[in-house]
């Protein structure tokens, strides 16, 4: 019996570690990973490593990378001269100057020759021969022969794909979704998507195009009802039918999360409801959207503090909260309970009542990942 619960004691322990997210952090020249709790998990030792991926992480040992588990074992030995990420159970890798693909068990895999080696997302990779793109999946299988002059990174299950100039849909089987008949298009969601034919900007549902009059921009629906839209030169939101819900009276807006939107007006920045009305005074010099735990980062006086779904600003405006590199908006706030924030040229992260985590701070902090 006792000999069963130190097993099982381990068997939870080996869970804990492998299901926690990890923030990759450099200090003092070397990155290590850290829990959410704001402990190192794997102490600052690596000159070069990337972000935890399907349970894996690249750290850079020597001249050479390799891969490592959670608990800092090596799980594929230092040997390759680049490499990148786990995705679907495969990464890309560089040795001997060529770019080719490993498994979990450092394994190569013999796929289809390809003009340039891409990532795997989702089940799938690009594939190129000349001027064409096609996809293979996990087996090295070709889902699509090289038939596209370009296949946009996939959004979900649905990547947009170009060809003689014209855009449309496809999925990650390779059938086509939206008829390439296009000459903008956004992201596939929800059977919905923005396109642009001729000089009409409207709406695509069940390969039916709808043209919107007047507008001249549309933004993604993504998960939500309502998108962004443009017409002279004022922003409001319309619906999936292509109807004005929020008229057109904002000089700039972002897509609503948790039921309000930020909207720009006379140069300051407020919140409003789906129905259009203003739910958070327009005064902030700018505005994030609100994270699932119902805070939303404002800027105040140059620097970023956060505010509540009732405006009241429960964390004080001043941090930065974003980077060169193109943090997208969602990223920019709450990642569960933790945010990423910047003072005085030092990174680290907040909890949702404004405590920095273990009182540390860093050279470089990315997002916590698994």
């Amino acid at each position: 019996m006792k000999k069963f619960l130190i097993v099982l004691s381990i068997f939870f322990s080996l869970n804990s570690v492998f299901g926690q997210k990890l923030a990759l952090v450099k200090t003092d020249g070397k990155f290590g990973f850290l829990n959410e709790s704001g402990q190192f998990t794997i102490e600052p030792q690596y000159k070069e490593a990337k972000e935890f991926s399907e349970g894996y992480a690249a750290v850079k040992q020597g001249n050479l990378w390799g891969f490592i588990d959670k608990n800092n074992n090596w799980v594929i030995e230092p040997q390759f001269t680049n490499a990148k990420y786990f995705n679907s159970g495969i990464a890309m890798v560089e040795k001997n100057k060529k770019w080719t693909y490993i498994n979990t068990k450092g394994e190569e895999l013999n796929y289809p020759t390809t003009d340039k080696v891409y990532d795997f997302y989702n089940g799938v990779a690009f594939t190129r021969k000349g001027d064409l793109v096609g996809l293979i999946n996990t087996e090295g299988n070709v889902v699509i022969a090289p038939t596209y002059e370009v296949i946009r990174p996939f959004d979900g299950d649905f990547a947009k794909v170009a060809l003689n100039k014209k855009w449309g849909i496809i999925d990650n089987k390779g059938n086509v979704v939206v008829n390439l008949e296009y000459d903008e298009i956004g992201n596939f969601s929800q059977n919905f998507v923005w396109a642009k034919k001729g000089s009409e900007f409207g709406i695509v549902t069940d390969n039916q195009f709808k043209p919107i009059v007047g507008v001249d921009k549309i933004s993604d629906f993504e998960t939500n009802n309502l998108s962004i839209a443009r017409k002279n030169n004022k922003l409001g939101f319309i619906n999936k039918n292509g109807e004005w819900i929020i008229e057109p009276n904002y000089s700039n807006a972002k897509d609503f999360s948790n039921g309000l939107a930020p909207v720009e007006k006379n140069g300051k920045w407020g919140y409003i409801d789906e129905s259009g009305e203003i739910k958070i005074p327009v005064k902030y010099n700018d505005a994030e959207l609100f994270s699932d735990n119902g805070l939303a980062p404002v800027k105040q006086n140059g620097k970023w503090g956060f505010v509540n779904k009732q405006g009241e600003l429960v964390i004080p405006a001043e941090y930065d909260i974003s980077v060169s590199f193109g943090f997208m908006q969602k990223d920019k706030g709450f990642n569960g309970n933790i945010a990423r924030i910047k003072k005085q040229g030092k990174w680290s992260f907040i909890d949702s009542q404004g405590k920095v985590i273990a009182d540390k701070w860093f050279d470089n902090a990315e997002l916590f990942n698994d």
